[in-house]
């Protein structure tokens, strides 16, 4: 067995990323060790990247949300002269396996998603100084940032050259991005996506693929002046302390991975992980904000940061592992009062950036292709934005009375932040969803915010899949789970991927549909994969 992908990292060790603060700017400099590859076997020349730089990525647009309130705007450049970005490693994908090459892709397209999040809803504005080429995956990086600034010296350029250099296409998000996001007309992108050399200066401008252009005499001054313009708009705060974003050392053994707030347990043979959710206690003490100001171990950051890194571990390193069975245990009553606490103080830059943090959390495990299931069981805790887990689960089941040693019944109950504040990638909350175009019932649903309902309640209400008395507990959870591990993982993952996000379309699940149809079928074609795939001179040439 190959050892694990380490994805935990902190500034002190990036490799490939530069991080520096100046209030209220934040410079994230793009500078690649090509000798720092995630795994062996080839080099990352050309500011190209793998997994590895994403990972830093990732941990720096978290750490600045978090550590660093003052940061209002945030400038990506490069420290090479004459290019930005190659995008992604083409020695890296040619010897990755299929699995690899698709979680790749899709982490790659949430970090970017987050770094769009981050520009939308928490006042930290990203702007990219593209100062030579931005070819690719490094282009599709620059379009996720709120503005494209371009060194106006005859020689930078943006380019998507995947179709005439690798048989391939954009497929992480620059066609959606250019399409949806920039309003480039479809005709223009389509040149674009034929020229190897791609666009550059004036022209670039006219087709709002950048949106400005400035003298390479003082690229970087004027850069940094377009972010102080961009970073007066702001509404963090100038002079707050920020949050130390929480280290985690989970305890892996051979059968289980142990966080403080949630335990994984592997059933090997069924091809399943049971989460185990391990909920307060005891109800918060004060203010939200004065405990995450104070670095207090704050249960909802914590819980989010290490859901987080468990499900990144799954996909990652447990690629057997189908199915998601996801538990909790702990003090009912306190995690409403978390929820509640948590709505209170919503607007507190502190605590809006926990609850976009949970949003985006529960997405990634949207976007997992697992099943998931979620158990609701005497001693459960599934209240407000916990809740969100079972009503993200493809089934959830619910345990019926009182449990063998005669404590209460299990009960959930939904909060205002099941609301909207956690929408899925279709732009509808997780209740708007399951009730789509349901308004009627959505309103009566409101009206049940804060009250705790039992299993009964709860079916009623339409919001478990199935309740079970104890005589079928244990049998029935078992027949579903056994079943669904006969069936076969494409069509399971297909048949997920069909039912999570009905309704409206929006860049972002426009997105992450068509990654899902390019990386299962341009992947997989003779043109992209064995001895005549990509970067060969001849072609499978059947359009089937």
């Amino acid at each position: 067995m190959s050892s694990p992908i380490d994805f935990r990292t902190h500034p002190d060790r990036y490799r490939h990323w530069r991080l520096k603060i100046e209030p209220p700017l934040a410079f994230l400099t793009l500078e690649v060790d090509e000798q720092a590859g995630l795994q062996p076997g080839y080099q990352l020349k050309q500011n190209s990247y793998d997994l590895g730089v994403d990972f830093e990525l990732y941990d720096a647009t978290q750490r600045l949300r978090f550590e660093h309130p003052q940061v209002h705007a945030v400038v990506l450049r490069s420290d090479r002269e004459r290019i930005f970005c190659a995008g992604a490693n083409i020695g890296m994908l040619g010897a990755s396996s299929h699995q690899l090459k698709v979680n790749f892709c899709k982490f790659t397209n949430e970090t970017r998603l987050a770094i769009e999040d981050a520009c939308r809803h928490s006042g930290q504005r990203y702007l990219c100084a593209v100062r030579g080429t931005a070819a690719g995956g490094g282009y599709e990086l620059a379009l996720a940032c709120d503005r494209i600034l371009l060194a106006d010296d005859g020689s930078s350029a943006v380019s998507l050259p995947e179709v005439p250099l690798l048989g391939v296409l954009p497929g992480t998000g620059g066609l959606t991005r250019l399409l949806d996001k920039r309003r480039v007309r479809r005709d223009r992108v389509d040149l674009l996506c034929t020229l190897e050399e791609g666009i550059k200066g004036r022209r670039a401008v006219e087709w709002n693929l950048v949106d400005e252009l400035l003298p390479r005499s003082s690229f970087d001054e004027d850069a940094a002046a377009r972010a102080l313009e961009l970073a007066a708009g702001s509404d963090r705060p100038a002079d707050a302390g920020g949050v130390v974003w929480p280290q985690i050392a989970p305890e892996l053994e051979s059968d289980s991975l142990a966080y403080s707030t949630l335990r994984i347990d592997f059933d090997r043979e069924l091809g399943a992980a049971r989460l185990t959710v391990l909920g307060p206690t005891e109800p918060p003490a004060g203010r939200a904000s004065e405990a995450l100001a104070r670095d207090d171990v704050f249960w909802p950051l914590i819980l989010a940061r290490e859901l987080d890194d468990a499900l990144l571990h799954l996909r990652l390193n447990e690629t057997r592992i189908g199915q998601l069975v996801i538990q909790s245990r702990g003090n009912f009553e306190a995690v409403a009062a978390f929820d509640a606490l948590l709505h209170r103080e919503r607007r507190h830059w502190l605590v809006r950036e926990v609850l976009l943090f949970w949003k985006r959390v529960l997405k990634r495990l949207d976007l997992t292709a697992r099943s998931v299931f979620t158990l609701i069981e005497p001693g459960s805790c599934f209240a407000g934005f916990l809740f969100e887990l079972a009503l993200a689960a493809d089934r959830s089941y619910m345990f019926e009375g009182e449990a063998e040693d005669g404590g209460p019944a299990p009960q959930v109950a939904l909060g205002e932040l099941n609301f909207g504040a956690f929408p899925t990638p279709n732009g509808l909350s997780r209740i708007e969803t399951r009730f789509l175009g349901r308004k009627e019932e959505i309103e009566q649903l409101r009206s049940l915010a804060g009250s705790p309902l039992e299993a009964e309640e709860a079916d009623a209400a339409g919001l478990v899949t199935e309740i079970l008395d104890d005589l079928d507990w244990e049998d029935e959870v078992r027949i579903a789970l056994e079943e669904r591990a006969s069936f076969s993982p494409d069509a399971l993952t297909a048949l997920e991927a069909n039912l999570r996000f009905p309704g409206p379309e929006t860049m972002e699940s426009r997105i992450f549909g068509r990654l899902s149809a390019w990386q299962n079928w341009i992947f997989q074609r003779p043109n992209a994969v064995g001895e005549e795939g990509a970067l060969r001179p001849r072609f499978d040439r059947e359009r089937i």
